[in-house]
């Protein structure tokens, strides 16, 4: 399974961890925006975009973890069009909170997951797991 995860740069610890819990369940990365420390043109802006949008197609599952940055919603609105599985993760309830919610959040194609770092990472390992091993 390959995974694409969209976050904030304040993030970047957490979203770290979970890559690479991730491919030690044996998943992909299908892009690392991580290793990126300092944009310094419009052409490099370009550049990761493009790579943003390219890990966002190819990717089975997308996961959203807040904080999320500005390109957030951007990166949910592609993983939706695509038909992608998506996860929003959060440690609290924001994402149902009226003032911090957006509709987005509440469609079909997107499930929550409330709750740690690892409550994510055994969620989106156990549930792939299991239906890789159904096809088998």
């Amino acid at each position: 399974m390959k995974f694409y995860i969209a976050s904030s740069l304040k993030n970047m610890r957490n979203v770290r961890q979970v890559a690479e819990s991730l491919k030690a369940c044996g998943f992909q990365h299908t892009y690392d925006w991580t290793t990126h420390s300092k944009v310094d043109s419009i052409g490099k802006l370009r550049e990761i975009g493009q790579e943003e949008v390219s890990g966002v197609m190819n990717a089975d599952v997308v996961i959203i973890m807040f904080p999320a940055g500005k390109g957030c919603h951007v990166e949910l609105g592609i993983a939706l069009g695509a038909g992608k599985k998506i996860y929003l993760h959060s440690t609290t309830n924001e994402l149902n909170e009226l003032e911090n919610t957006c509709t987005f959040y509440h469609v079909d194609a997107v499930e929550q997951r409330m709750g740690s770092i690892d409550d994510l990472i055994n969620s989106v390992c156990l549930e792939y797991l299991y239906k890789y091993n159904e096809r088998i």
